[in-house]
């Protein structure tokens, strides 16, 4: 069982050995580590990355040395990722930076909309439910273009609106079938992703209804903990586990996202 999508001190997670001792005692044969990357020229995106320090495009070769030498002892393999944020405005900024970094694979997630995160609800919440409607679609309208862009090995969380609770529930089952299609189509592939499964949220990404088109579309699918802590890759990635079984799915592995590492 392979992780594709963890953090460390690289972005907004703990310490890379620390991520690496706890994804091998929780049984992983390997963890990708896809730190958080922004290299959009939009002005609100570059204040938005130096808020938070998500300067990957600048230290990732600083990190690639860490990675390479935590691979020298540890028990499982240790992948060199990125998860960056699309915006298909910025497609060609995006593809010349992966192609000078040469990631092990590159995770690929769409947060932005409106000008803001989807995560921040405060902007959300007084906002029409015409608007809200609008906005989902426009999410949809990036995730698919993010497949299509051919740019990512993994396409994280595909329906992170859940989480905001002013976005929750505007999805259809049109949208579900556009990424659906695009994903039948296309070399990426989407993530279970467990990281807001054991909080208020309460459920993977893709919600169970999403998960079910994808299965019909015979679209297969990698596992993701987004886990940002030590203690959380162990639980996450048993919830993962049963949720595959109890789907009788099979989840691509090393060889079907990483070529050479």
């Amino acid at each position: 069982m392979y992780d594709f999508h963890a953090h460390t001190n690289y972005s907004d997670g703990a310490f890379l050995r620390w991520m690496v001792d706890a994804a091998a005692d929780a049984g992983l044969d390997g963890v990708g580590f896809a730190d958080h990357c922004n290299v959009s020229p939009d002005p609100g995106a570059r204040r938005y990355k130096r808020a938070l320090g998500f300067n990957l495009d600048l230290t990732y070769e600083r990190r690639r040395e860490a990675i390479e030498a935590v691979r020298r002892d540890a028990a499982i393999d240790v992948f060199d990722a990125v998860e960056m944020d699309y915006d298909p405005d910025h497609e060609a900024a995006i593809a010349d930076f992966l192609a000078e970094a040469e990631f092990d694979y590159a995770v690929g997630s769409v947060h932005e909309l409106d000008g803001a995160n989807v995560h921040a609800r405060s902007h959300f919440a007084d906002k029409s439910e015409s608007e809200r409607r609008a906005l989902v679609d426009r999410y949809f309208e990036k995730l698919v273009a993010l497949v299509e862009s051919e740019l990512f090995a993994v396409a994280a969380h595909p329906d992170l609106v859940e989480r905001n609770p002013h976005l929750r529930g505007f999805a259809t089952e049109d949208h579900y079938a556009a990424v659906a299609d695009a994903l039948a189509r296309s070399r990426t592939v989407p993530e279970i992703n467990a990281g807001r499964f054991l909080d208020d949220y309460g459920e993977f990404h893709p919600a169970p209804t999403f998960l079910d088109r994808l299965v019909d579309a015979d679209v297969r699918v990698t596992v993701g903990t987004d886990s940002h802590e030590p203690d959380e890759i162990a639980p996450r990635l048993r919830e993962i586990e049963a949720e595959l079984d109890r789907r009788g799915l099979d989840p691509v592995r090393r060889n079907g996202i990483v070529t050479d590492a």
